[in-house]
């Protein structure tokens, strides 16, 4: 299935494609007593995936190839089906085996209490296993190996998804960049948070960004989110879901980017952290060696320093009310924005509230 075209990226295959084929060489086992070596499945627009099944029992294997796509991380993992005769006609009950989540909170695509096995793929599965068995009625028992394990590198336990990975793909091919993954995994996390009741949400850029607004704060309900590099998606989305406020708040290191105008904030897309502190600092009235000083930092860390050793701390409440400016341009001023400094230790170095 997956190929290399020239000065191209080698695509891979999703996990519904490999539950969809695993699942299509168990009910040919279940009908026949042959256990294939290869079967092929077709995605929703009618694209064939030709793949190797391997038969432990009367369950089968696919192995998942994510392409070039290494950060993907189920690349390399078993995916198994199992597939049994139930009584009636036309019901297919997907079940969550080993290493397969289960929905535990409302606003995702599949109800609490099912297995995380996304539409499409359920799709998928159901259109392999009808061309073995058209009529009768199905349970198709979904496992990967050591899928629970893997789900910790996922963002499923910030969405509320336990015991294993998500079953996922829309179109049953990876390709290798993994940017529209984390925006559509944000979009379903704000999605469960706004449906869970809360109408503000915390902002931060990682983990130890939460650690800290958690501590700060005193926040113990789920209304966190992680931006990682996208904080221009998350306030997007926090408009379009209703959020009335969005308190975002990280260490200068990320939040000054957006300061200077950047709302994706991986290195490799932006920078101007120094510039924009220089441009405060300079509107503050710092004397010039004081501003040349923090412009040849290597570290916002000891750029910090150098405005705390020059008594100009004030400088952290402009950049806040700077940042703020952007924030609310970029929601329209539909949403009620908080931003909020923090040092490496957690403690604020300055903030602006909106009213």
């Amino acid at each position: 299935m997956c190929n290399r075209q020239r000065d191209t990226l080698r695509t891979g295959i999703t996990t519904g494609t490999c539950a969809a084929a695993a699942a299509k060489a168990s009910a040919i086992f279940l009908v026949s007593g042959e256990a294939p070596n290869s079967v092929t499945v077709k995605n929703l627009e009618g694209r064939e995936f030709s793949l190797s099944t391997f038969r432990e029992g009367n369950r089968f294997t696919v192995i998942k190839d994510a392409g070039d796509d290494k950060s993907d991380v189920t690349d390399g993992a078993e995916i198994s089906a199992l597939v049994e005769l139930a009584d009636g006609e036309n019901e297919i009950a997907f079940i969550a085996g080993e290493g397969v989540g289960t929905v535990t909170l409302p606003g995702l695509k599949i109800p609490v209490g099912q297995p995380a096995i996304n539409p499409v793929p359920r799709k998928m599965i159901a259109l392999a296993v009808r061309e073995v068995i058209p009529k009768r009625s199905l349970k198709v028992t979904v496992s990967v190996k050591n899928g629970e394990e893997l789900a910790k590198r996922t963002f499923n336990p910030r969405l509320g998804i336990v015991g294993g990975i998500s079953i996922l793909g829309t179109t049953g091919v990876v390709k290798p960049m993994n940017e529209r993954a984390i925006l559509d995994s944000l979009t379903l996390e704000m999605s469960m948070i706004r449906s869970l009741g809360y109408d503000e949400i915390f902002v931060t850029f990682a983990g130890t960004g939460e650690k800290i607004a958690r501590r700060n704060f005193h926040i113990e309900g789920r209304n966190v989110i992680q931006c990682v590099n996208y904080p221009g998606h998350v306030l997007d989305e926090a408009e379009r879901f209703g959020f009335t406020r969005v308190i975002i708040c990280g260490q200068p290191g990320k939040l000054l980017k957006v300061t200077a105008g950047s709302f994706i904030t991986h290195s490799k897309a932006s920078d101007g952290r120094l510039e924009a502190l220089c441009t405060h600092l300079a509107l503050t009235g710092a004397c010039q060696n004081v501003i040349a000083s923090v412009y040849r930092s290597n570290t916002t860390s000891e750029a910090i320093e150098i405005i705390k050793s020059g008594h100009l701390e004030k400088v952290w409440d402009n950049i806040a009310e700077a940042t703020w400016k952007r924030c609310a341009e970029r929601v329209n001023k539909a949403v009620k924005i908080d931003v909020i400094f923090f040092d490496t230790e957690g403690k604020i170095l300055g903030a602006y509230h909106d009213e």
